[in-house]
């Protein structure tokens, strides 16, 4: 268990270990820690990782192969229609990823048989500018859930490739703080509105699971075998707020079954919020700040009828 008196005079960085695992400190939470390799072949890795992770996160259609990147600009760059443009800018992006990462994939191979690619080589060189080129039009990219942070998960494979590992698992913890933070802010809302309503109690405690649960799932990388029990957990508490009903009798009124209708909705778009954090792994501090704005307003109208 991780106490108060561990975060007193605790600096971001501290690793220690707690009940056998080691964690890393950082703004408030103590995130499991990962001994990371300095190698070219794991950056290699996470980069195809967090690659993979930003396109789930990306409109369909912009995982454009590697070897279309001068086709995809010429198109680009004749299109007239500012909504296809927009389109084939992201596509681009999409492209000159791939191409970056295609170009990381033989620097690897030359590595593993003892052939060094210093900095100053061509190779790196193009790699820097498909990753540069795929940060400028990256912006043109949607989201698939319209929330914000694609931005910033865009931008991950170049950190990667730009800074020493150490220094960017160290920019990784931080973001990892900042939304375990958020996701702390939008669970103790909800709790704190319906822990003392009847017909809401009873979600509660699946609420502090799913809280507990994404935090748990945002820290964890996919390979740790802990996934294993943590994923379940994470899935099963949002199925269940999702299958859950309100306790409403059946003499109850309209304004109890309005109550029950929005309530049960803030309940259900908190924890997709939630989701969201964890399986960007990033802070989204304007759609927190949103939604519990969104949580004030409706404690405010319902507040007579939640302490009833």
């Amino acid at each position: 268990m991780i106490t108060t008196a561990m975060l007193d005079q605790v600096s971001n960085g501290t690793v220690r270990k707690i009940e056998g695992v080691d964690r890393i400190y950082y703004d408030g939470h103590w995130i499991l820690y990962y001994d990371i390799p300095d190698t070219l072949n794991y950056k290699k890795q996470l980069i195809d990782q967090l690659t993979r992770r930003v396109f789930h996160h990306a409109e369909h259609g912009i995982n454009t192969p590697g070897n279309k990147v001068d086709e995809v600009r010429a198109a680009y760059d004749a299109e007239e229609d500012s909504y296809r443009k927009r389109v084939l800018a992201a596509m681009l992006a999409g492209a000159l990823m791939n191409r970056a990462s295609d170009i990381l994939t033989h620097m690897v191979e030359l590595d593993e048989i003892g052939v060094t690619v210093a900095p100053e080589n061509e190779l790196i060189k193009e790699c820097g500018k498909c990753f540069m080129g795929a940060l400028k039009y990256g912006k043109y990219i949607r989201s698939t859930t319209g929330k914000e942070g694609l931005d910033e998960l865009w931008g991950e494979p170049f950190k990667v490739f730009s800074m020493p590992i150490k220094q960017y698992h160290a920019s990784r913890y931080i973001k990892v703080a900042q939304t375990m933070t958020e996701i702390d802010a939008i669970t103790d809302k909800l709790c704190s509105i319906f822990n003392s309503s009847g017909i809401f109690s009873h979600l509660v405690p699946i609420i502090q699971d799913l809280g507990e649960s994404a935090k748990s799932a945002t820290e964890t990388i996919r390979s740790d075998t802990r996934i294993i029990e943590i994923w379940p957990r994470f899935v099963g508490a949002s199925d269940k707020i999702n299958a859950t009903k309100v306790k409403l009798s059946e003499d109850s009124t309209r304004k109890e079954q309005a109550l029950g209708k929005r309530g049960l909705q803030i309940i259900q778009d908190g924890a997709e919020l939630v989701i969201s954090h964890s399986n960007s792994r990033m802070p989204m501090p304007n759609s927190t700040a949103y939604f519990l704005e969104r949580c004030d307003v409706f404690e405010k109208r319902y507040k007579l009828q939640l302490s009833e």
